[in-house]
């Protein structure tokens, strides 16, 4: 294990931004990864899944009502979940939404089910739900996606 004293606090730092993660956290991981920026941000994806997972199970009770429309032609009406107004109000929570109701627009899918299990628009390689993940891991919290309405003219 690297000393704690060979971490800089520009590495912390910028962790920090790339990850959304404390800065404790992000002094961690760096630790753990022996000062290896790719290795440190893998341990915290990794370790903000888990707390992702082990949220999965709680109440998101508060929400955003997000609407997106498309050349005047399609509409999308959005209702996105997550436990507390504070992440609701958060920037990374707020990007998901307008993210997701564009992707609704462009990829016309039925359902939630359907929608998380399709392929991210802004990037094939990872599905809607993967995103979704990729958000929780920043703000902490349970995030879902609880329904929407899609409508073309």
């Amino acid at each position: 294990m690297a000393e704690a004293n060979k971490v800089t606090a520009e590495a912390v730092q910028k962790l920090r931004e790339v990850t959304g993660a404390g800065v404790m956290d992000c002094r961690k991981a760096l630790i753990e990864a022996e000062g290896d920026f790719d290795r440190a941000k893998a341990i915290l994806a990794e370790k903000g899944l888990e707390k992702a997972e082990k949220r999965a199970g709680r109440e998101a009770g508060a929400g955003l009502i997000e609407s997106y429309v498309h050349n005047e032609r399609i509409g999308v009406i959005l209702d996105v979940r997550a436990e507390t107004d504070f992440v609701v109000r958060s920037e990374p929570f707020r990007t998901l939404a307008h993210d997701i109701a564009m992707h609704i627009a462009a990829a016309a899918p039925e359902t939630v089910e359907e929608l998380l299990a399709q392929p991210y628009v802004k990037d094939e390689s990872k599905t809607v739900k993967d995103v979704v993940g990729e958000v929780i891991a920043k703000v902490g919290e349970n995030v879902s996606v609880n329904r929407f309405f899609r409508m073309e003219v």
